[in-house]
This record gives structure tokens, C-alpha cells and sequence, in this order.
């Protein structure tokens, strides 16, 4: 009678010691996808920010562009200051790893691919080039949080 009782209470050590294993394992592999999705994170935020900043630049280019009676970039300025407004959003709500991030990226991504094709429109201007380069790479950036 002992010789089950001690063979039943060894397999139930057995058994929980596995389990704590398997819990270990699935901890673990869990804390390396939260730090996979923290680094995901604060790429798609510099992203959005550097993109922000480069939106910023080419709207007040537009700007200029109008003051001297050029009124075909009056679409892109928008874009531009729209796309600004969103990647700051993005930029802050990604860095704080906040519940909406993948909803904000989402949104961000087709801000950018927006403000990239009104800045491609222009492809002999320096300015609108390099907006809508950095808007290629905050879209690239911003979708892979979005998935």
C-alpha cells in the first residue's frame, strides 16, 4: 500500500515538474516575443517620427512653392501637414507600446502611402523626393506593426 501511495505521489511530482517546465518555456518564449514586439515598436516610432519631421520640412517647401503662384502643390502641402499630424500620433502611441498601436500603424501606413504618390508626382523636386522616400519607409515600418 505504501509502495503505490509513494509511486503515485512520485508521479505527481514527476507530472509537476514538467509542468513547471513547459510553463518556463512558454514564459520565456513569450518574453522574447514581447521584446521582439518592444523593438518592432520603437522602430515603427523613430520611423513615424523621422517621417514626421521630413513631412514637416516638405509642407513648409510646398508652402513656398504657393507664396510664388505655384498651385499644383497646394494637394501636397496638405498631404503633407496630414501625414505629419498622423506619424506624430503613431510616433507617440507606438512608443508607449499603447493597446492601439497596430490600429494607429494601420492608419499611418495609408497616410504615408497617400503622401508618398502626392510627393512622387513631383519626381525633379529634391524636397518632395526625400518626403516621400521617408514615407515608403515609415509605410514599410508602420505595417509590420500593423499585421
Amino acid at each position: 500500500m505504501k509502495n503505490r501511495m509513494f509511486g503515485g505521489i512520485g508521479a505527481m511530482a514527476m507530472a509537476l515538474t514538467l509542468a513547471a517546465i513547459d510553463v518556463d518555456a512558454l514564459a520565456h518564449q513569450a518574453q522574447a516575443a514581447e521584446t521582439k514586439t518592444d523593438s518592432m515598436m520603437q522602430e515603427c516610432a523613430k520611423a513615424c517620427s523621422d517621417c514626421q519631421w521630413v513631412c514637416d520640412h516638405c509642407a513648409t517647401h510646398c508652402a513656398n512653392l504657393l507664396a510664388d503662384g505655384k498651385k499644383e502643390h497646394l494637394s501636397c502641402l496638405m498631404h503633407c501637414r496630414n501625414c505629419a499630424t498622423c506619424c506624430a500620433a503613431c510616433s507617440q502611441v507606438c512608443a508607449s507600446g499603447g493597446p492601439l498601436s497596430a490600429v494607429m500603424a494601420d492608419c499611418c501606413a495609408k497616410c504615408c502611402d497617400h503622401c508618398a504618390k502626392a510627393c512622387e508626382a513631383f519626381p525633379n523636386d529634391m524636397h518632395m523626393k526625400s518626403c516621400a522616400e521617408e514615407c515608403r519607409k515609415c509605410e514599410k515600418s508602420c505595417k509590420a506593426i500593423a499585421k
